[in-house]
């Protein structure tokens, strides 16, 4: 699970297996990514965990995305 900063400070969320690989997704570039990261380049890693297996990662990333812009701050500030 991991959390990106974007160039429109917006913060964004996802899961992967390959997170320099995915990253480079995000900033266009490779193909692949989301349209909204590729939109709102460069996009920053600023926090990251890792997770046992995939759907724990889901989970956590789901947990993360129902919290609010300040407490994601927080989280990312207390790593």
């Amino acid at each position: 699970m991991y959390l990106l900063k974007c160039a429109n400070n917006s913060l964004y969320c996802g899961i992967t297996n390959d997170l320099s690989r995915r990253l480079r997704q995000h900033n266009g570039e490779i193909k692949g990514g989301a349209k909204y990261t590729r939109a709102n380049t460069p996009c920053e890693l600023v926090y990251q965990e890792t997770a046992v297996d995939r759907s724990s990662a889901s989970k956590r990333e789901y947990e993360i995305k129902q919290l609010d812009k300040s407490t994601k701050l927080s989280l990312i500030g207390s790593a």
